[in-house]
């Protein structure tokens, strides 16, 4: 995820368990506990693993691989500081894990419901990477 998540930017919703996984089905996965630290990310690893302008993360406590295909693969984007999961057979990027952020990365598209209020981004990160005909979200909402 690449961001570091402030006091006042986390959100305390009540613990509420998600599900998701890739465009094939093969990784699935159930969350557990609150989302942490919505938020877009324009960086350049970003835009590039996704081929988009900006991706959608959200943080869990907990992350439990369900699917056939179990695990993600891991790509270390950073050796030994962080990697992103994806899917090596349809290639959806499903998460991140960051040295030090204690949170599961999860990319908020590959949730079944992304509707949660508690999904809604409080923070840009890589704000000055961003494309500038793309609407900017709010640098952080209470």
């Amino acid at each position: 995820m690449n961001a570091t998540a402030t006091a006042d930017a986390q959100r305390s919703e009540p613990a509420e368990g998600r599900t998701g996984g890739c465009l094939c089905g093969r990784i699935r996965f159930s969350t557990e506990g609150p989302a942490t630290f919505p938020h877009t990310c324009a960086c350049r690893h970003c835009q590039k693993l996704g081929g988009t302008p900006v991706m959608w993360w959200v943080g869990f406590p907990t992350v439990t691989w369900t699917g056939e295909g179990g695990e993600p693969s891991w790509y270390e984007t950073f050796p030994g500081e962080a990697k992103r999961g994806f899917c090596p057979t349809c290639g959806t990027r499903v998460a991140a894990v960051d040295r030090d952020i204690p949170e599961i990365g999860i990319n908020v598209t590959a949730l079944d419901d992304t509707s949660g209020e508690d999904l809604v981004p409080i923070h840009a990160s890589f704000h000055d990477n961003a494309v500038r005909w793309l609407p900017s979200v709010a640098q952080a909402r209470k």
